[in-house]
């Protein structure tokens, strides 16, 4: 088998395709969630807190001089990537959740109930009749 074959074999599997289309639809859900917490949920905190812009907030450790940038502690995008995860797990969390719902109550379909001996004595006397009848 060659190289290319192996490479198409592989490539072309059920699972890689699956996971390579978990992944870019992750990437876009990632993409939707930083937008949704950065212009939608962060602008109204800032707002309640003062106006401040978590992103923007740093503590200098040293100042800029001549040609050197300054050095600075960005705690605030710190925040900013804390409040991220933090929205995409629970959300990935609700996801898990409904999916774990849905299986269980596939699984737990109710079970059809053990016949009664009267039943399986009719069953018996079926079968007999069924048999005699040949």
């Amino acid at each position: 088998m060659g190289f290319i074959e192996e490479f198409r074999e592989f490539a072309v599997k059920g699972n890689v395709v699956d996971m390579a289309v978990g992944i870019v639809v992750g990437a876009a859900f990632g993409k939707i969630v930083s937008s949704f917490v950065g212009d939608v949920l962060m602008p109204p905190i800032g707002l309640l807190l003062g106006g401040v812009d978590f992103t923007g907030l740093k503590i200098t450790l040293k100042q800029a001089a001549g040609g050197t940038p300054a050095v600075t502690l960005n705690y605030g995008s710190f925040i900013q990537t804390v409040v991220d995860f933090t929205i995409i797990a629970f959300a990935i969390f609700l996801l898990v959740k409904a999916v774990n719902r849905l299986k269980r109550t596939d699984e737990q379909a109710p079970a059809a109930p053990a016949p009664t001996h009267e039943e399986k004595l009719l069953a018996e006397i079926r079968d007999l009749l069924k048999k005699g009848g040949s």
